[in-house]
């Protein structure tokens, strides 16, 4: 079985599979984000959703990039991690 990292490399070949990849680049950086201040605060995700008060499954969608989070949502990921949310925009 193949690695992942050598999968996306063979794929990434495919100027269809390159330019998705690239398009979705901001929702890969968002969830790797989130996933970072989790462990980074050594915070399980059932320990993450605790301390947000939701559920483990909330988490998971959030760090898989299912689901959309609003502000408010970072700012509760931020308090619960001991974090600073920062949002900005940068020139294209």
């Amino acid at each position: 079985m193949s690695k992942v990292t050598d999968l996306h490399e063979e794929w990434s070949r495919d100027p269809g599979y390159r330019e998705a990849y690239d398009r979705l680049g901001p929702e890969f950086d968002l969830s790797r984000s989130l996933i970072e201040a989790r462990t980074r605060a050594k915070l399980t995700q059932a320990e993450l959703a605790e301390r947000m008060k939701t559920t483990q499954s909330v988490v998971a969608r959030l760090e898989s990039g299912r689901a959309h989070p609003s502000a408010r949502t970072l700012e509760k990921v931020a308090r619960a991690t001991g974090t600073r949310l920062r949002i900005s925009f940068d020139p294209a």
